[in-house]
């Protein structure tokens, strides 16, 4: 009775890729990706905001590259060989990429265990604004990117058509 008890409460389960950003672990849902790559050359692009590092050739595609770092208003990127571009593809089917400091692993975590969050404007949290969510599983607590906070979808279209 136990068993069918547990079966009953489990939620929907969502997989994320977790990343590292400074010292911080972050959840990706896995829905937003589309590839993960190496660092490689970023071609600059003039007058586009410092966080907007300049685009990418992925598959004959124009693809801009926004540093997440810099838009939470962290310090700049330091690139190793641990750095990686991840692609996200957005709900309009547009495609941009962010820099994370490295990709740690596919988590996934039942819907249930996630709690949703909300910030008082005013405070002014550096980072906070660009999480949706903490994630608790066996190994702790992962905090969930806000995607659309992260990358708007107007100011992707913006960067993508300066840039081509």
């Amino acid at each position: 009775m136990n068993e069918l008890r547990d079966n009953s409460e489990v939620g929907e389960l969502i997989q994320f890729i977790v990343i590292k950003i400074d010292d911080e672990q972050y959840g990706i849902n896995i829905k937003y990706i589309d590839n993960i790559v190496r660092m490689q050359q970023i071609t600059r692009v003039p007058k586009v905001d410092d966080y907007i590092k300049g685009v990418i050739n992925i598959r004959g595609e124009i693809v801009p590259v926004m540093s997440v770092r810099m838009k939470m208003g962290l310090e700049e990127d330091q690139f190793t060989n641990k750095s990686r571009i991840i692609i996200l593809k957005t709900e309009t089917g547009d495609l941009v990429g962010i820099i994370v400091d490295q990709v740690n692993q596919v988590l996934t975590l039942d819907v249930n265990s996630i709690e949703k969050m909300r910030y008082d404007d005013k405070k002014g949290t550096t980072g906070a604004q660009f999480v949706g969510g903490v994630g608790h599983y066996e190994g702790g607590l992962v905090s969930i990117l806000d995607l659309e906070a992260v990358v708007s979808e107007k100011e992707v279209k913006e960067k993508a058509s300066n840039a081509s």
